[in-house]
């Protein structure tokens, strides 16, 4: 079972994975997704500034060009003033116009030579058109062009500046590559520095793994060494966990010593009267297998409530336990009467089975030696619960109340059976779950009452 068991947990510490690894990869696909996009906004900021400033360079010029046209005495279109830019006069120079009208000679620039841009009718540019083209081979184009009605004409010419896409093309591909090369340098960056900071702010995880490693080899006791505020808490908690285990652990121990202790003497007894073939040794054997069982049922009571008491969640209604142990008392001693009064709603931090034995040894104790009458009272008080157990018996002196809560200590000499270690579980108990018992004298019938307070739930 255990090697099928095995595999199962290597395969969740698998699955688990490295902290570290879990928030660099997080802090990378981020950064990654932040890069991306923001580079891509980017670049369309950037792209679309470029053909927005050489779409304005052309459509200066054409604003020029119309400004500088006139009608001819043939009625051609010519210009009063050449262009300013020398390209238009060199062939093929990339850069280019054209006008042209209906029925009219085409007006072309010298650069264009032997070719002529496309006239298009499919759309009437009363407004600035500008659009790109490809009708010249291995020459892609921005075209920038307008219909225009000249003085002293009824045509419509249209005017078209074009040049060639190469400058705003290789602008955009080494605006590119500028932005890949930085944000991909931006990016390293970031993600170093994120594994630097992953590494770095996870270090005290580090160095508390390496004080708990010290303190199970022995080398140390508690975590010492001081740790950011967020880890804090944490170290706080293991040294108070390992206080706490120490803490058990010494009264595991205490209570195994006087465990062994108190079974020393009766085992001795018992040995030495078989030994000497004693005539009393049935009754000698009886008495201390009496006082084995005594001592015996004392630390397994103590035991089952240490054990319990890990359970933070422990909680019991006081008003059922109280309904269980009458049923019982009512059953053993039909002559004596158990009334229950007070907060049915009281809850206390401790478990059912030992707030059960608790009640049970003292009301029993109250219907035993009381003359009939037993009166329980649940009362809160506080962040505590008061369990007020009283009897119409003689009751106890103050000065020998105390050694009521001694191990086998008993007052009754009218031989009713009994442990003697009824109250000796109560406080111990009680006290487990950071109760008191304490014995007073009961002010309405006479006798003792037993005032058990417990944690409020």
């Amino acid at each position: 079972m255990t090697a099928a068991a095995a595999p199962a947990g290597s395969a969740r510490r698998a699955t688990i994975g490295s902290l570290t690894r879990r928030m660099i990869v997080v802090a990378a696909l981020w950064i990654t997704l932040l890069l991306v996009i923001g580079g891509f906004a980017l670049d369309r900021v950037m792209t679309s500034s470029i053909v927005r400033n050489f779409d304005n360079q052309l459509e200066y010029v054409l604003n020029a060009m119309i400004a500088a046209s006139e009608i001819g005495p043939d009625g051609e279109v010519r210009f009063n003033r050449p262009p300013a830019d020398q390209r238009f006069i060199e062939p093929y120079s990339g850069v280019y116009f054209q006008v042209s009208g209906g029925g009219a000679d085409t007006f072309p620039s010298r650069s264009l030579w032997d070719r002529r841009l496309r006239v298009a009718n499919r759309h009437n540019d009363i407004k600035v058109h500008k659009y790109n083209s490809g009708e010249f081979a291995g020459e892609p184009l921005r075209i920038v062009e307008r219909d225009v009605i000249l003085p002293g004409s009824e045509v419509k010419w249209r005017f078209q500046v074009a040049q060639s896409r190469d400058i705003i093309d290789d602008q955009m591909r080494e605006l590119r590559s500028t932005l890949f090369w930085s944000f991909l340098a931006l990016g390293i960056g970031l993600l170093v520095l994120a594994a630097l900071q992953t590494v770095y702010g996870l270090w005290p995880l580090r160095r508390v793994r390496r004080e708990v490693a010290l303190i199970r080899s022995g080398g140390k006791t508690r975590i010492s060494q001081s740790f950011p505020g967020e880890i804090r808490p944490l170290t706080e908690e293991i040294n108070q966990l390992l206080a706490h285990s120490e803490e058990q652990a010494e009264e595991a121990r205490r209570h195994a010593g006087n465990l062994a202790h108190a079974l020393k003497t009766p085992l001795t007894v018992i040995t030495n009267a078989a030994t000497a073939r004693a005539p009393d040794l049935s009754a000698t054997v009886c008495r201390e297998a009496l006082a084995m069982r005594r001592q015996v049922d004392h630390h397994l009571a103590r035991a089952r409530a240490i054990g319990r008491r890990a359970s933070a969640q422990a909680r019991a209604k006081v008003w059922d336990s109280l309904e269980a142990v009458q049923r019982a008392v009512d059953r053993l001693y039909e002559s004596s009467t158990v009334d229950i009064a007070g907060d049915r709603t009281a809850e206390v931090r401790v478990e059912r089975q030992d707030l059960d034995e608790m009640l049970g040894n003292l009301i029993e104790n109250a219907a035993k030696y009381g003359n009939g009458r037993v009166f329980v009272t649940v009362e809160p008080n506080g962040v505590m619960i008061d369990v007020l157990v009283e009897d119409d018996g003689p009751g106890i002196p103050q000065e020998e109340r105390g050694t009521l809560f001694q191990r086998g200590a008993r007052l009754d000499t009218t031989g009713k059976p009994g442990t003697g270690l009824g109250l000796a579980i109560v406080r111990d108990v009680a006290e487990i779950y950071g109760g008191t018992i304490t014995l007073e004298e009961s002010e309405d019938l006479g006798g003792l009452m037993a005032r058990l307070s417990l944690p409020a739930g």
